[in-house]
């Protein structure tokens, strides 16, 4: 893509384009997660202007995608967000669905759990389909003070991997063993994982909160405070719990003009008492346009960490990074940028899920299983960070595609990892 624009004529970019009516964002959904594998599949981002007078900000937008992985999953995905439907309301709604045939486990509690990137991949994964429909309305209380209240409901169906599928097309000495237990088998037998939720449920409830939002615009702000602090209600699921979620984001224009940007953002996801079902808590929980940040850890809370390395009932993030817009031009009646940063995400777990009755050795629960696979690291928690840097395409300050690369500090937590997809984290 690079080559075919600086091939290109361009025209150097004295004021930005005011865009106008319905604009198209199709794309192949060709990319690379590292945790997921291969992406290839189809998306369309449709965005309304309207008479351009909220330009660089829509009025609404619509996205849809339907995605193959080549490490086995799926995804369905359907959001749409309109700030004038209602009026004085801002109405998003989403659905997503995620077939996963051999989704990131890596225990709980972060380095109390010990992880061996030696050990094969099929070890650290069990089956997981989920399903969640969500509904958010968000109202002005001030100029920049909003209140939020949304409905959610959820469905997860949880199991063991399916050997057959794992092992399919690879050599015998690739092929995971099928007398080989996993690490989701290991907390379903020692009983760190209930037989209540062992094979998923369902989960309904709403969530209520208040937003701060003084943004200079949305899809790259470069000055301002998007802060929010919201609780999430689901008395009437299979196992009912209580969470809370605080996040606070802020801009700092170094060099105006969009040039040079610092960004952070500090987030923490907290449960009321000690009753929550663990597939509810790799999340960071999201009211508004965009869907539920899914692992903590991965391309949307730590990049360069494994999916869901770091779970447990508690648990705070940072992001923080530095975002250079170097070039930018207009090409077909487009605004273009592009855009580099460096950046460095962080992830804690800060209370912890009970372990006590997780063995240290996977042959206490299964005889037998190797000698050397061990469960319980016996390590104290601390923080998971990691370093890295990135590239963005941006069409219309709107339209951004992003690849990434991040690096952990600590071998516990893998060797790495690169993203290709869509936005800024934040």
């Amino acid at each position: 893509m690079l080559i075919l624009l600086c091939a290109l004529p361009l025209k150097a970019q004295k004021e930005e384009i005011t865009k106008t009516g319905l604009n198209f964002g199709p794309l192949p959904a060709v990319a690379f997660d590292a945790d997921k594998g291969f992406q290839y599949g189809a998306l369309l981002q449709i965005f309304n202007y309207g008479n351009g007078e909220n330009y660089p900000n829509y009025n609404s937008k619509m996205y849809m995608e339907y995605s193959r992985f080549t490490k086995g999953s799926q995804l369905i995905q359907f959001r749409y967000d309109d700030k004038y439907l209602i009026p004085m309301v801002r109405w998003s709604s989403a659905f997503r669905a995620i077939i996963d045939k051999a989704y990131d486990f890596y225990g709980f509690n972060g380095y109390a759990t010990n992880y061996d990137a030696t050990q094969m991949s099929p070890f650290y994964r069990y089956a997981r389909n989920e399903f969640l429909f969500k509904s958010d309305f968000i109202g002005k209380i001030t100029d920049n003070l909003n209140w939020m209240a949304g409905l959610y409901a959820s469905y997860y169906k949880l199991g063991s991997i399916d050997y057959e599928s794992i092992n399919k097309g690879k050599a015998d000495e690739k092929k995971f063993p099928t007398d080989m237990p996993t690490l989701y088998d290991a907390y379903k037998a020692s009983g760190v994982i209930s037989a209540k939720e062992a094979d998923g449920g369902f989960s309904s409830g709403a969530r209520l909160g208040l937003e701060y939002d003084s943004r200079d615009k949305e899809g790259a702000p470069t000055r301002g405070i998007w802060a929010d602090a919201h609780v999430l209600l689901a008395p009437f699921s299979e196992t009912p719990f209580y969470r809370y979620s605080l996040t606070w984001r802020q801009y700092f224009p170094l060099i105006d003009n969009d040039v040079l940007t610092f960004a952070y953002r500090l987030n923490y996801e907290g449960t009321f008492g000690s009753q929550v079902p663990f597939y509810a808590l790799s999340y960071i929980s999201v009211v508004g346009e965009q869907i539920d940040k899914e692992g903590m850890g991965g391309a949307d809370t730590g990049r360069g960490l494994p999916r869901c390395r770091v779970v447990g009932k508690d648990m705070a993030t940072y992001v923080a990074e530095l975002r250079w817009r170097f070039l930018r031009f207009q090409l077909w009646n487009q605004n273009i940028a592009l855009a580099l940063n460096v950046f460095s995400d962080g992830v804690m777990v800060t209370r912890g899920i009970d372990m006590t009755a997780l063995p240290t050795n996977l042959k206490t629960l299964f005889p037998t299983a190797p000698n050397d696979v061990v469960l319980a690291s016996g390590t104290d928690e601390s923080l998971h960070a990691t370093l890295g840097g990135g590239f963005r395409f941006m069409m219309n300050q709107n339209f951004i595609v992003r690849a990434e690369y991040g690096k952990p500090f600590n071998k516990q937590d893998g060797n790495g990892a690169l993203y290709i997809g869509l936005g800024y984290l934040f």
